[in-house]
């Protein structure tokens, strides 16, 4: 896991609660906040959008850890825990962030990436499929890895690999169902075309009695 960068974000403490409040913090580049949990009380504050943004960007990405320095408060080790987006620009309007406790789990959703290349798509004609995308797991704050990843080499045709058989480090516990599914190589296998038959050029019918009519005539 790679070493965690330290992170801190300057915000103040929010008196208002409205949407006339929200928007005009908005117009100065802040985005409401709101921190839960931990061993203190909610406090409202608004922190600036240009490093949450760059936050939620990074590698973490949602699950990054930094420090929160609310004026008049202090800083306090925070993570998001909710966050709401602007639908049209998808920017960042307002986020919910959990107080951390230093020693004490969390439970977070952690993606899956898929290293190597299968044993059935090296020696067949196999198409890896990733069923999975993320689990959730608990540990403590300070080893969240920004992803885990999961070693398909010796995969072959047909064969699946469930979360059982993922491996994560020390401290680490995975939550989703053992026997869920993460990966497969299926093959593919062409269906045999069968060759239709030209249709025979219809044949005009021969007209019986036309013929002995005009001869009489």
């Amino acid at each position: 896991m790679a070493e965690r960068q330290e992170i801190t974000v300057r915000a103040e403490l929010r008196a208002g609660r409205g949407k006339n409040d929200a928007r005009r913090l908005r117009a100065r580049g802040l985005v409401p906040l709101t921190i839960y949990g931990g061993e203190g009380e909610p406090v409202a504050a608004a922190a600036p959008l240009a490093e949450l943004a760059a936050i939620l960007r990074s590698g973490a990405g949602h699950n990054a850890i930094f420090t929160l320095d609310v004026d008049g408060v202090g800083p306090s080790e925070v993570m998001f825990l909710d966050r709401q987006l602007d639908p049209v620009r998808s920017r960042l309007v307002h986020a919910d962030l959990r107080r951390l406790v230093r020693g004490q789990e969390i439970e977070v959703s952690v993606r899956l990436e898929l290293e190597g290349e299968p044993e059935g798509v090296r020696e067949g004609e196999g198409i890896l499929e990733q069923l999975l995308r993320e689990v959730e797991i608990r540990c403590r704050p300070g080893i969240i890895p920004d992803f885990i990843t999961v070693d398909v080499s010796n995969l072959g045709a047909h064969e699946v690999l469930h979360v059982s058989d993922v491996h994560v480090d020390e401290g680490i516990t995975i939550l989703t169902d053992p026997e869920t599914a993460v990966a497969t190589v299926a093959v593919v296998r062409e269906e045999p075309v069968e060759e239709v038959a030209p249709a025979e050029e219809a044949v005009e019918p021969e007209v019986i009695g036309k013929g002995k009519k005009e001869d009489e005539e």
